[in-house]
């Protein structure tokens, strides 16, 4: 969470790598101290994510008081930060809208990761990914992402023939193959999936191109 080790990261990536749209982590899995999870909001990346509840996973819990979120949404909203929304259930959708409606985020468009398969929340399943995406606020960009690999595969695949964009590599899931024999690398899961957006004839969307969408940070 430290701001100078964060700092040195974004720095090169402006650096080398202009047209990236940046996005820190605002996570409160280990700490929940808002001027340490607040920190990295001041170097201005592009996005930042912000989980709009508390949640449980297997052996640990996610705690997002509502005073957390909305704080956090605050500052990013006045260093001109995009929020990248995580959902894990509908409950969470709603969140994000209650916060919209109440003037603590910023103007479309919008950003959701919708999470499926961890065990407290929406599963890898059609219906549940048609209900939370029919629920997202007008001009919403949406990802789909799996926890595990079976849900990673699954969720990404049907936002690729459906429409939407993909949340892909080892944070959500460490093995390649269904029967969890094989370890996985990120480059292993990205070419992957752009192998499977071939397959559908989609085209890859460039950083650039998806930042220019509105969601480059306007005050850095």
């Amino acid at each position: 969470y430290k701001k100078h080790v964060y700092e040195k990261i974004v720095e090169g990536l402006r650096k080398h790598c202009p047209d990236l749209v940046l996005v820190t982590s605002l996570s409160g899995r280990d700490f929940n101290e808002f001027e340490k999870r607040s920190q990295c909001i001041e170097l201005k990346p592009d996005m930042a994510s912000l989980t709009l509840a508390s949640m449980n996973f297997v052996k640990s819990a996610s705690v997002n008081s509502p005073q957390m979120v909305q704080e956090l949404s605050a500052k990013m909203l006045e260093y001109g930060v995009n929020p990248e929304f995580e959902a894990f259930d509908l409950g969470m959708v709603n969140y994000a809208k209650y916060l919209i409606k109440k003037g603590l985020s910023g103007p479309p468009p919008y950003y959701f990761n919708l999470f499926f398969g961890n065990i407290a929340g929406t599963q890898a399943d059609l219906s549940h990914a048609g209900l939370m995406v029919r629920d997202l606020p007008e001009k919403s960009y949406w990802s789909f992402g799996g926890i595990g690999n079976t849900a990673q595969l699954q969720v990404n695949t049907m936002a690729i023939a459906t429409g939407g964009g993909v949340r892909v590599g080892l944070e959500d899931n460490i093995h390649y193959d269904a029967g969890r024999k094989k370890l996985a690398s990120n480059i292993d899961l990205v070419k992957r999936i752009h192998s499977i957006a071939g397959i559908f004839e989609r085209e890859v969307m460039t950083p650039k191109e998806f930042g220019e969408l509105g969601f480059y940070n306007k005050k850095r």
